[in-house]
């Protein structure tokens, strides 16, 4: 049983990883229409917490496809949202202990090759629930420390009905009953579950593009849930300049504790330099995730507190210490990491030396002690 357990996540863990590759290529194209803070070389001031609703923010323009946030509800999405008044169509719904939520969205856990296969999975999908659950353990947990994790399920995109797309096609796709979904929990979880409390925003791969949607449209639309939010972390894909200039009242970390921030990066080894990885878009920013600096310096294997590894003979996870280290190429914005005897995703899609699949498991406990120490900055200013 624990064998086949193991066999189970360690299958999950690479499905989504190689399935992401296609969902993730969308992540500059997903933002293409939003707005980001200004340059993040700029050494300016920020408060902890930041007003979105002035008048600087107000006068953004939008662009000519674009909805207008004032007037933008989930009544403008085709399709019908899922009932999430329903308790089974939530992955986690916890018992409140903590001030803070986390609102996390699972990566990539439809994967279905049958000739009759639906392009969009039902929310009930047995196989995707399988999935999400066994991948909440080794990324949704971290947050658990500092926060009540809320994860509601959501339809996904099979991937091989989106393998082929463009970019701008792949946007569009992700934008029907999977972004209905994401923002019919939303309304749900603020109106019924939030009762006011600060949040964070959470994901990975197709869950990242999703939330990286959220942090474009649906925040801009909801200025008195943004300003509660302590921090993002659309972890595994490419938040680039170009798009956060596009979301001039989206801002990008600049160190460890600073709040109403995003914070985000995509893993390699230095054999990816100069090779095509479809989560590593141009311009791509990069925090490093054991020091949380925005330049080069080095984070040597001992600053990590502890990566988190699925023991196969048990099959279970342990903290192991000493596995990854990290530095930012400040030129492709990634960080380069040089862990040894590790499995890469898949080269042809992410390149020889890709860490896609290690993100969040790599740097686990420094990345739960980032999110405390966000969470005690962000409530002490209040």
């Amino acid at each position: 049983m624990k064998k086949n357990k193991m066999q189970r996540m360690k299958l999950c863990n690479w499905m989504y990883a190689i399935a992401a590759c296609f969902l993730l290529c969308a992540a500059a194209a997903c933002g293409s229409s939003g707005n980001q803070p200004q340059d993040t070389g700029k050494q300016e001031e920020r408060d902890t917490q930041k007003s979105v609703g002035s008048q600087e923010d107000a006068d953004v323009s939008q662009s000519a496809d674009n909805q207008d946030a004032d007037t933008f509800t989930i009544a403008d999405l085709a399709g019908t949202p899922s009932d999430y008044a329903k308790e089974e169509n939530w992955l986690k719904i916890p018992e409140i202990t903590h001030e803070v939520d986390t609102f996390y969205l699972y990566p990539t856990c439809y994967v279905d090759e049958t000739e009759d296969a639906k392009p969009i999975c039902d929310i009930d999908n047995e196989e995707m629930q399988v999935a999400a659950r066994q991948v909440y353990e080794n990324q949704g947990t971290v947050y658990e420390e500092s926060t009540n994790v809320f994860a509601p399920f959501y339809r996904q995109s099979n991937i091989y009905q989106v393998a082929g797309v463009s970019h701008e096609e792949l946007e569009e796709f992700q934008k029907q009953e999977q972004r209905t979904d994401v923002y019919a929990a939303l309304d749900y979880y603020f109106e019924n579950y939030n009762d006011g409390r600060p949040f964070i925003l959470a994901g990975h791969s197709q869950g990242s593009i999703m939330t990286k949607i959220v942090l474009g449209e649906y925040m801009q639309a909801h200025p008195e849930y943004y300003e509660r939010m302590v921090a993002a972390y659309p972890i595994g894909y490419s938040i680039t300049r170009d798009w956060l200039e596009d979301h001039p009242y989206l801002k990008f970390a600049r160190g460890a504790d600073d709040t109403g921030v995003i914070v985000s990066w995509n893993t390699e080894g230095k054999g990816n330099k100069g090779q095509k990885n479809l989560v590593v878009e141009p311009n791509a920013i990069s925090i490093n995730p054991i020091n949380w600096k925005l330049d080069d310096t080095y984070a040597g294997f001992e600053e990590n507190l502890g990566s988190r590894i699925l023991d196969e003979n048990t099959g279970t996870y342990e903290i192991v210490k000493g596995i990854a280290d990290a530095q930012l190429d400040m030129e492709r914005g990634v960080v380069i990491c040089t862990a040894k005897n590790v499995e890469y995703a898949p080269a042809a899609l992410f390149g020889p030396e890709s860490l896609h699949s290690h993100d969040y498991e790599f740097y686990y406990e420094n990345l739960r002690e980032n999110v405390k120490a966000r969470v005690e900055t962000f409530l002490k200013a209040r």
